[in-house]
């Protein structure tokens, strides 16, 4: 059984906020030789953990497989919003996760992307066909 993080705190309120206004998350993996691997991904969360998906041969896949500790957060910026959200979790390869194109919260989020793409869903479904599932296990911040 895996430990739910608190979204009901102040912090996690925050983070809370992030998950459902941020187009992009920042997924950091480790790679063979733990040099950390930070890469821009879109996401949606999913009751209590985070939704993927990559292409099949990227090396985030490769690393996670070898080393699933890996860290979330959002970006911020100087005139905005400056609150820091990390989140560390545990990831894994959803053998059984439904493609991109049949989870709606995904395509209604990221419809336009895929069109900027010049992809169809079901292209997109075909192109980043792994679904990656993170589980948090810690969400710390600071403003």
């Amino acid at each position: 059984m895996h430990k739910r993080i608190d979204l009901s705190s102040a912090l996690g309120r925050a983070a809370k906020e992030q998950l459902e206004s941020q187009y992009v998350i920042w997924l950091t993996t480790v790679d063979s030789s733990l040099t950390p691997q930070p890469r821009p991904v879109w996401f949606v969360w999913d009751r209590d953990s985070f939704l993927i998906f990559s292409q099949a041969k990227a090396h985030k896949v490769g690393h996670i497989k070898k080393n699933p500790n890996v860290a979330l957060h959002f970006n911020t910026d100087e005139t905005g919003d400056r609150r820091v959200i990390v989140f560390l979790g545990e990831a894994f390869i959803d053998p059984e996760g439904a493609p991109a194109h049949q989870v709606p919260e995904y395509l209604e989020k990221y419809k336009q992307g895929i069109s900027d793409l010049e992809m169809t869903p079901e292209e997109f479904s075909r192109e980043y066909s792994i679904a990656i599932r993170i589980q948090p296990t810690e969400v710390r911040g600071w403003e």
